[in-house]
């Protein structure tokens, strides 16, 4: 086992490291049995990070980089020592988002200069990895992958099977359909990494005492006031969980729970002693997602471990081991994925195996890392549950929530990672325990577009689900919430829709494109009660100052008007895009997109003054909402509350309590979020089996449907509707995507954002919201876009898709985007103006396959898109609005 111990590097190394030995924090003697001398800890400190493994020392090392000095990193037991001491070692850039494999590319550039920068050996060797494609649709998922790479300049191919027999001549290449090569993916020794980070910051003042528990997190007045340990307390004002297994446990013993959803299952790998022919240490890294294998090569032997089908939770009832020792052998579990080996590496079965290794591996409820900052506790953050991934995003992940610390905000939108995605609701151990066996075998499922979890289902829903339900409902879930996708007509086939997962043309598109039709000729109900809202109010005008300040659109409006508006940050960028209606002159109703519930509270907490005598509620619960939409909308609300809705009577953005059939107190909204005509109800939910009902029984004589969130989509879209979380971020400001007559800046009123709005305003964006026209896709035959997709201007990449959909007005894809201009020498960021939008030709690469599309910066007026009967007229004869 000599080997084993070598490759788990049992940090044995700092007896021999006089860097390491003359650090107070750490002194070790020669025999790592020998307990270290206890070192009394700082009475306070600006950060105390808890956990040693890689993603700690990671933090330690960044934080320190930027200046900050006085940082303690605290270890239960020894540094490395945890998932990261088992960690498999591969740094891998293939990554489904942009976000995910930036951190790869970052924590990979890093590690290879680590060794130079800290004299530490961290075993970082160049091997190139090759992912296989056993079926055209995963060869499709790769070269979705290959496009993203290509465009972020990091080298990769889509090759050949012949190819992947002269990079690896042991694979079996039988059943390939292709592979995509990385060549610059590399092999570490991960806990090396997380030693040489460590001494890279203990070098620059950060102190590292090892054996040292947290016990819990003490706070006053809602921040980081103190850590409390099993060698005494540490005053701070920050505080950082790396806990990563043990994060969960952590985040709750506090006086204020911090909830982290995440769990561990065990893992397993494989080591073997050297082949008759050693493998050279260069080798490319396997990996096989549809035998759900990885294989590496391991001191000219083989390291391969995969994700099974029927993963084992760990730890589930408490908490766990302080360090991680070797879990029990289970080869009748490993059973498939040694099957998978043999299959892939024939040549292997006269092969020693010295080791089944068995190591706890955190996963998270939709298989994205937790990172940031708690939203009921200032100054606690939080990066953890690297779902088998830390290696990779190890270096990138704690660069970020070093900036974040440092300048509260990171360099890039981390949004789809941020802690504040979450909220109690998938805190649950059961949740947790049931989400994480179905997410580990999802590392290898094929990502289709649209896909939906499983588990922990059925978990917020709106008075109508069981009524939506037995009309052909087909469910997905945001933030915990079921919502409608489509409504499968009687006498569809079922079980074919729900097992419909494909790159091209989906099995719902002629549903969604009936309801579609239907909210355009006559009036369908969606039911959208996930939406977040929140009633604000004060005794006085406090509601309105504040809220002012807080907001960029002007919300001093006549009570019964309703703002669009977005909640901006200091760069002015969109934290939360919104819809206030001022119920009063001292209260305001906010509806804000479904996953704000956590970040927008914490946002408007953490920005009202103490004493502001503003009072907030969350009332999404209180609210069912049904969106009506269509030409007719008009007529069935009329005939139910007896009121004139015409445009006279009840103008656009408007909002007006009601009542509805015999319910009271609704309050109805002349805005549908689509660009439709229609309103939507916010009923109080004991009404809400009634008013639906009620508007269903009265809508029959006007052709009334159910429609869902597909059709909805597609509305806005061709609308050109941009929606916060896909198109809009804490990067996007409304000066990039034409929304400046959103913005009060001509008024003299300061609000948040202001003076980077001005910024703009003056010197110009450098990047513009846009929407593209696919011209000569086919749309029964050709790869259908999602979003994510590169932009082409003149042959040079300029961006990226941020959401598409089909228009059935058009009769053709549309996607929306955002255009940048790079120098072409330099790669500098330079103004983007509208001629120069205007002015280009553009392509949206799908795949590897580049498709001609029309760039527009303005929607089609309504009155084209009304019918498009006159099927002479040229999608390029369109006139702007």
């Amino acid at each position: 086992a000599g080997m084993l111990l070598r490759l788990l590097s049992d940090v044995r190394w700092r007896a021999a490291n006089p860097t390491w030995r003359g650090l107070p924090c750490c002194r070790r003697s020669a025999s790592t049995t020998a307990e270290p001398q206890a070192v009394a800890l700082p009475a306070q400190a600006q950060v105390v990070i808890c956990g040693g493994g890689i993603m700690g020392t990671s933090v330690a090392y960044h934080l320190s980089k930027m200046g900050w000095k006085d940082i303690v990193l605290l270890e239960q037991g020894r540094l490395a020592a945890g998932t990261t001491r088992f960690c498999a070692g591969i740094v891998s850039t293939a990554r489904h988002t942009s976000l995910e494999l930036k951190m790869a590319d970052y924590s990979n550039k890093l590690y290879q200069q680590l060794e130079q920068e800290t004299g530490v050996n961290t075993g970082y060797v160049r091997t190139g990895s090759i992912s296989l494609a056993q079926t055209q649709d995963r060869l499709i998922s790769l070269k979705r992958v290959a496009s993203s790479l290509k465009v972020m300049g990091i080298p990769c191919e889509i090759i050949t099977p012949k190819q992947v027999a002269q990079l690896h001549p042991l694979i079996n290449i039988h059943d390939l359909v292709g592979a995509m090569y990385v060549p610059e993916d590399a092999l570490v020794s991960s806990a090396n990494v997380s030693l040489a980070l460590a001494t890279a910051a203990s070098r620059n003042g950060v102190q590292i005492h090892e054996r040292t528990s947290v016990s819990h997190v003490s706070a006053q007045k809602g921040r980081v006031a103190a850590v409390e340990t099993d060698r005494g307390q540490i005053q701070c004002q920050y505080f950082v969980n790396c806990a990563g297994q043990w994060a969960y446990e952590l985040g709750h013993s506090g006086e204020e729970p911090v909830h982290i959803p995440l769990h561990a299952c065990e893992h397993f790998y494989l080591l073997t002693h050297p082949l008759k022919e050693p493998l050279a240490s260069n080798l490319p890294t396997i990996v096989d997602p549809d035998g759900r294998i990885y294989i590496r090569n391991w001191q000219g032997g083989i390291l391969s471990g995969g994700f099974e089908k029927n993963p084992k939770p760990l730890f589930t009832e408490g908490r766990n081991q302080l360090e991680i020792q070797n879990l029990q052998e289970d080869w009748d579990h490993f059973e498939p994925l040694l099957s998978a080996l043999l299959r892939r590496m024939p040549g292997l079965e006269a092969l020693q195996i010295m080791q089944l290794v068995n190591c706890p591996e955190t996963f998270t409820p939709d298989m994205r890392c937790i990172m940031g900052e708690s939203p009921t506790l200032r100054g606690y953050f939080v990066l953890a549950g690297m779902n088998s991934a830390g290696i990779s995003y190890g270096g990138g992940a704690g660069k970020y929530l070093a900036e974040w610390m440092v300048n509260g905000y990171p360099t890039e939108n981390v949004w789809p990672l941020d802690l504040k995605r979450f909220g109690t609701l998938q805190s649950s151990r059961t949740f947790l325990r049931h989400r994480v066996m179905e997410v580990m075998p999802l590392i290898c499922d094929l990502k289709v577009p649209r896909w939906d979890f499983q588990t922990g289902r059925q978990l917020r829903t709106s008075p109508l689900y069981d009524r939506l339900d037995a009309q052909g409902a087909r469910w997905m879930e945001k933030h915990g919430f079921e919502r409608v996708k489509y409504f499968v007509p009687p006498g569809k086939d079922l079980l074919d829709l729900d097992q419909s997962k494909t790159f091209y043309k989906p099995d719902w598109f002629d549903i969604v494109g009936s309801e579609v039709k239907c909210c355009k000729e006559a009036v369908c109900v969606i039911d959208m009660s996930s939406f977040t809202k929140f009633e604000i109010s004060s005794t006085g005008d406090q509601a309105l100052e504040n809220l002012q300040y807080l907001f960029s659109n002007d919300l001093d409006v006549p009570v019964g008007h309703v703002v669009h508006t977005g909640m901006l940050n200091e760069k002015g960028g969109y934290e939360n895009d919104c819809s206030i209606a001022r119920l009063s002159k001292r209260s305001f109703f906010m509806i804000s997109p479904t996953d704000q519930q956590v970040h927008c509270w914490a946002w408007l907490k953490n920005h009202l003054p103490e004493d502001s005598g503003v009072v907030m509620e969350d009332v999404t619960w209180k609210y069912t909402a049904l969106n009506l939409i269509g030409p007719r909308a008009v007529d069935v609300l009329s005939e139910l509350s007896y009121a004139p809705m015409t445009a006279e009577h009840f103008p656009s953005l408007f909002c007006k309590e009601m009542s509805v059939g015999y319910a009271n107190g609704i309050r109805v909204m002349s805005i549908t979020h689509t660009g439709e005509p229609g309103f939507v109800l916010y009923i109080p939910i004991e009404y809400a089996l009634h008013v639906y009902n009620e508007v269903m029984n009265m809508g029959q004589k006007y052709g009334i449907r159910n429609a869902g969130y597909y059709a909805l989509r597609s509305l806005r879209i061709e609308k050109f509707f941009a929606f916060w979380g896909q198109d809009l971020d804490a990067f996007t400001t409304p000066m990039e995507c034409g929304r400046e007559f959103q913005v009060k800046l001509e008024k003299g009123m300061q609000f948040v954002g202001q003076e980077a709005l001005l910024e703009q305003k003056q010197h110009g964006v450098y990047k513009r919201f846009t929407m593209f026209i696919l011209e000569e896709h086919d749309t029964d035959a050709d790869l259908w876009p999602w979003w994510g997709e590169p932009i082409f201007r003149n042959g040079r990449y300029a961006g990226r898709t941020t959401s598409s959909a089909y228009s059935y007005t058009l009769e053709r894809h549309v996607c929306l985007g955002f255009v940048q201009h790079f120098h072409e020498q330099t790669g500098q960021e330079l103004v983007v103006t509208p001629d120069f939008i205007n002015q280009g030709e553009y392509e949206i690469d799908i795949a590897g396959q580049r498709f001609q599309a029309k760039a527009k910066l303005y929607p089609f007026s309504s009155l084209f898109t009304q019918r498009r009967r006159k099927e002479e007229v040229e999608l390029s004869g369109y006139q702007r609005e």
